[in-house]
């Protein structure tokens, strides 16, 4: 059978097209700016390409802490412009801040203004054309979602939500499910829709009973012919980085084993010297600003400065965790609760401890001696887990490595206080166990950073 699939850029690929356009655009507006006007602070001569790829390196890092290559926000003019503009100020600021590494610093000092403008400027127009082309409609995913009996509404606005690039055409079931979202077709039309429809990809739904056999033999012609087919378990995993709990159950030992990292004693080792590093800095910064947090707590949050609480690791192992006190005296008279969004236990001086993160500085103790990592799944109280196990399938599983100070279910997911939140915060905590590199971790540090910013996550 002979299909036409319409031209689609997946999710790495745009990734790529923007990191490679983003350096390249800069460098040659650079370029040609020299050779055209009196901008005289980038001369093109025997070492500039120390220069260039210093100017890169800066560029893709601020770039991945502002945000640029989150790809829905790389598709909003207005957070492409304010998260272009912070990274050209500090890929400027740090560039002219690296000796040797960069030209030295010119004479005329509005050269700086200059060198500035035309990497915003360059920046803003590419990403503005990124827009309007390659984000167009021309180049959407048109996917068709098949199987046997599925929440067709829930799953095709999950891939809308989380990929602006795809676009559903329908779906068949087999149990002749309806929506008010997406067409339905039979199953006796898969191979004319595929073509009417200019399908690039066919999704399964699969039932936690599997594929069933008419669904398997209607797809089998098309999988000869090399047609993308995917499970929708993958596509969600691929577009989400989450791993989708509800969609896994009997399929869960496919999962299993988790990344090889896990086990893998040169990255632990290696990752247990960073925890190491990293800890002993973050307690000579908390030793600088205790000080001033005592003043303000003795005004503001008057009460012990510190606080320790049970928590749960790595096994089910039992620890304390140490942290600065952000909640009034006898915050838990009642018993073990959640803090929730606008928690009225905690005090004004508390709110911004837990908004700039400062109430965490202290856990760099627990990474030093080893209860935490600096990465992980966050340690949860005993009584919450043996709640949370009961109504989360798999949550336990979290333990399998060691909680940390950051994570990945803490700069994507929102605050926690219910359990759907706490499913999204599984989904994303089961996808770093399984996918754990020092590429991800390195994400994380990041994405940590851009949280901490602009004062989101937990």
């Amino acid at each position: 059978m002979k299909t036409n699939p319409t031209t689609h850029f997946e999710i790495s690929e745009r990734k790529v097209l923007l990191r490679v356009f983003d350096v390249l655009f800069v460098w040659l507006a650079l370029y040609l700016t020299t050779e055209s006007f009196k901008f005289t602070y980038f001369p093109f001569k025997s070492s500039v390409w120390i220069w260039l790829l210093t100017l890169g390196f800066y560029v893709l890092l601020f770039g991945t802490v502002f945000e640029i290559y989150d790809l829905q926000k790389a598709e909003s003019r207005k957070a492409t412009i304010k998260n272009v503009t912070l990274t050209c100020l500090l890929v400027t600021l740090f560039f002219l801040l690296t000796p040797i590494l960069s030209p030295p610093l010119p004479d005329n000092r509005f050269q700086i203004l200059y060198f500035f403008g035309i990497i915003l400027s360059t920046l803003i127009v590419w990403r503005f054309l990124y827009i309007g082309l390659i984000a167009s409609p021309r180049f959407f995913k048109r996917v068709l979602i098949v199987g046997d009996e599925f929440e067709i509404d829930k799953l095709g606005q999950d891939l809308l939500q989380n990929d602006p690039n795809y676009e559903v055409k329908g779906f068949i079931s087999l149990k002749n499910k309806t929506s008010k979202l997406f067409e339905s077709y039979k199953i006796e039309d898969l191979k004319s829709i595929v073509i009417e429809k200019g399908v690039s990809e066919i999704v399964v739904a699969n039932s936690f009973d599997g594929l069933s056999a008419e669904l398997y033999q209607a797809l089998v012609p098309l999988l000869k012919t090399g047609f993308p087919i995917k499970a929708y378990a993958y596509v969600y995993e691929e577009i989400t980085s989450k791993v989708p709990v509800q969609q896994i159950n009997n399929d869960f030992y496919f999962y299993f084993p988790f990344s090889r990292s896990n086990q893998n004693r040169l990255y632990l080792l290696y990752y247990r010297v960073v925890d190491i590093l990293i800890s002993l800095v973050g307690l000579l910064f908390c030793t600088l600003i205790i000080p001033f947090i005592l003043i303000a707590n003795l005004m503001a949050n008057r009460g012990s400065l510190f606080y320790k609480q049970l928590r749960m690791g790595k096994s089910g192992m039992e620890f304390y965790i140490v942290k600065l006190r952000t909640m009034v005296k006898n915050a838990e008279a009642d018993g073990a609760q959640l803090a929730s969004k606008g928690d009225i236990r905690i005090t004004k001086f508390g709110k911004f401890l837990r908004k700039t993160r400062l109430d965490e500085i202290p856990q760099f103790y627990n990474v030093l001696i080893g209860d935490m990592s600096l990465i992980g799944p966050r340690p949860e109280r005993p009584e919450f887990v043996e709640s949370l196990s009961k109504n989360i399938p798999f949550y336990e599983v979290r333990q399998v490595i060691k909680p940390g100070l950051t994570g990945w279910a803490q700069v994507n997911a929102k605050y926690a206080n219910s359990d759907e939140d706490m499913i999204e915060k599984l989904q994303y905590d089961l996808y770093y166990i399984k996918h754990r590199s020092v590429f991800l971790d390195l994400r994380i540090f990041l994405k940590t950073i851009s949280t901490v910013i602009f004062f989101r996550g937990q």
